[in-house]
């Protein structure tokens, strides 16, 4: 039976596009370069800020670039992101249906917690893993085992939640159940080339999916 939903943040739970969009023109443009559109942002996204604003800026900007993006990114994602269309209500009644819920996200761990604590969400999940560094982003399989161990779930009980070829190949690779939802930085042809368990129109429908693997569980 299925124990255990680990989502990821951006373009699944939380839009905060905008915030990342604003926050690195804010840097492009105090170190000289172009301004960026936001469709080229959305594809750039989830594989980490540092790995993100280098696709950017020359490597000897970069470091600098970390120092001007962070303490900017910090306010925008205060005014900009917002929770996605019916995750709220998905999270509250997961949670009433006894699933554990978690976070695994590419994210860093400051900037993760600013966003769920700002948006009310942090309080439906049971742990929140974010990478620190290149060793744990995904699709290393390093931050689910890690959920898996410390809330002593077993891989079978399992459901990733993302909206990213990424994540999909992160869960692959730790061994567990894959559902990827439409409307965040992967088209629906990238995501069924990485062959998920299920490709979701809108996330409200997640729950329908999990029950349905609990079905046929008993």
């Amino acid at each position: 039976m299925i124990k255990l939903i680990i989502f990821d943040i951006d373009g699944t739970l939380v839009d905060a596009y905008t915030a990342i969009e604003k926050s690195l023109n804010f840097t492009l443009k105090k170190l000289g370069y172009p301004k960026i559109g936001m469709l080229v942002v959305r594809r750039a996204v989830g594989h980490g800020d540092k790995n993100f604003i280098e696709r950017f800026m020359r490597k000897k900007d970069v470091k600098e670039g970390l120092e001007l993006y962070r303490p900017h990114h910090e306010r925008a994602l205060l005014r900009y992101s917002k929770v996605i269309p019916g995750a709220r209500k998905l999270l509250s009644d997961l949670k009433k249906k006894g699933y554990k819920l978690a976070i695994a996200s590419n994210r860093p761990p400051k900037f993760s917690g600013i966003l769920l604590k700002h948006l009310g969400l942090l309080e439906y999940f049971d742990m929140v893993a974010c990478a620190k560094d290149k060793t744990e982003i995904k699709p290393k399989p390093f931050l689910i085992p890690k959920i898996l161990k410390r809330l002593a779930i077993k891989k079978d009980e399992v459901i990733y939640v993302g909206d990213m070829t990424v994540d999909v190949h992160a869960g692959h690779n730790a061994g567990v159940k894959v559902i990827a939802v439409l409307g965040g930085s992967s088209s629906a042809s990238e995501l069924r080339n990485v062959r998920p368990c299920a490709i979701l129109r809108k996330l409200s429908g997640l729950l329908q999916v999990a029950e349905r693997c609990q079905k046929k569980a008993r």
